[in-house]
């Protein structure tokens, strides 16, 4: 019998990350120390996902298709010693989801080559992942460019018998963002008390969702800011920025199995008081202006104005007459922002980087599309050295996951750590 001292699988031209209704063409190489005797050589390109109850667990509870296509390369015959090539071509269905890999599930593209052996002899087998990229254009999303706005009022108690609220206001310069650009966050917070708040804590979140046996949900936060709280009958603004890392799109069109959300909590620790804004992570940036005025001209248009606090009780009236009047706003500063170490110059990145080249020079078969974040903080190069599969690069400006303190930005939301269920 031959023995096989190579069995691989290598995509044209290095590519790993493809587009819905791209061909994928490759070559099956094979190379034998004597001859092999086969009854087929097949190849197969599939696309699925599967999405366990455990973190970290290959063992699949639910699973679904998306494509399964198979070319036969050769008949039954013997192959002699030495190399042997068989090209192949697919073409990528238009409907075929984005890849992804989470703790609890995974969205796997892969193509699988086996030469099958007469009876009572071992099968090969080898397998190539690739990555399919389907660009979330945030312009198709509907009123994408309207302003992100939220309020809520806080009534509370002090000192046993005084009464007080606080309006937290919370706005962003858009609805949707992509890797590499500056999320632009205003709060606007209203202290109608004699009471000091605690700190304003901003806090982007990631929620993704898998339907296993039952939900499964599993929350982080991916930054951080932290700001100074407000004085007794004061009103105040807070502005500040998160450039976003390298994150997976939102939603995962094509997948019914694994769906994911972003928001922007803006909270107050005393008291308790929190604003939700939804946020869209996509690949295609907005192409219209934010509507959102710019810094100093007030809150986005169609934002309710924050009502003016009812003038301090007599006994705390001596107490403010030394500052600045209760309706004349201040500046927050900033305490801690989980990015404080970016460089001046990444605050100001955009995206569109140069497009890489294949390794051996060649220029790339296909305008590239946007980078493609196959999991939180990681990013997949377009070209591979070699028939591996390329290593994600961790972003250093996403926070570690079990960075954990922080609400939740739906009621329904229990679960406190890496995942949980409902």
């Amino acid at each position: 019998m031959g023995r096989v001292q190579l069995f691989e699988i290598r995509l044209n031209h290095g590519r790993v990350v493809y587009s819905p209704g791209e061909p994928l063409a490759g070559t099956v190489r094979v190379r034998l120390g004597a001859p092999l005797p086969f009854r087929a050589i097949r190849v197969t390109c599939a696309g699925s996902c599967g999405v366990s109850n455990k973190a970290n667990d290959a063992a699949w509870v639910v699973e679904e298709g998306y494509f399964s296509s198979s070319l036969s390369l050769a008949d039954k015959g013997s192959l002699p010693a030495g190399e042997h090539s068989f090209p192949f071509q697919f073409l990528l269905p238009a409907t075929a989801p984005t890849s992804f890999e989470g703790p609890f599930g995974k969205i796997v593209h892969q193509v699988r080559a086996t030469i099958d052996t007469p009876r009572f002899s071992k099968d090969h087998k080898c397998s190539c992942v690739f990555y399919i990229l389907s660009p979330l254009n945030l312009n198709s999303i509907p009123d994408i460019e309207q302003p992100n706005v939220a309020s809520a009022t806080k009534k509370f108690s002090y000192k046993l018998v005084k009464t007080g609220s606080v309006v937290l206001t919370a706005s962003t310069d858009l609805r949707g963002y992509v890797v590499g650009q500056v999320l632009r966050l205003r709060a606007d917070i209203e202290n109608q008390s004699g009471k000091d708040t605690g700190p304003v804590v901003a806090s982007l979140l990631q929620k993704v969702s898998y339907k296993a046996k039952r939900w499964i949900y599993d929350v982080r936060t991916i930054a951080e800011v932290e700001g100074a709280g407000v004085k007794a009958w004061r009103r105040a603004q807070w502005w500040e920025q998160i450039l976003v890392p390298a994150l997976p799109q939102s939603a995962l069109p094509g997948c019914s199995l694994i769906h994911i959300d972003y928001f922007l909590q803006v909270s107050l620790k005393v008291p308790e008081a929190t604003v939700t804004l939804p946020v869209f992570i996509g690949n295609i940036a907005v192409n219209h202006a934010p509507l959102s005025p710019p810094p100093g001209l007030g809150l986005p248009p169609g934002a309710l104005s924050p009502a003016v606090p009812s003038a301090p009780p007599q006994e705390e009236a001596e107490a403010v007459a030394a500052g600045p009047h209760f309706l004349d706003p201040v500046s927050l500063s900033t305490k801690s922002h989980s990015q404080q170490q970016l460089p001046p110059a990444a605050l100001a990145s955009v995206p569109g980087a140069s497009e890489p080249r294949p390794r051996d020079g060649s220029p790339a078969p296909h305008p590239l599309p946007p980078p493609l974040c196959i999991s939180t903080g990681a990013t997949v190069p377009y070209f591979a050295e070699g028939s591996g599969e390329p290593v994600p690069t961790t972003s250093t400006l996403v926070l570690p996951p079990e960075y954990s303190t922080w609400g939740y930005p739906d009621g329904e939301w229990r679960g406190r750590g890496l995942g949980y269920s409902l």
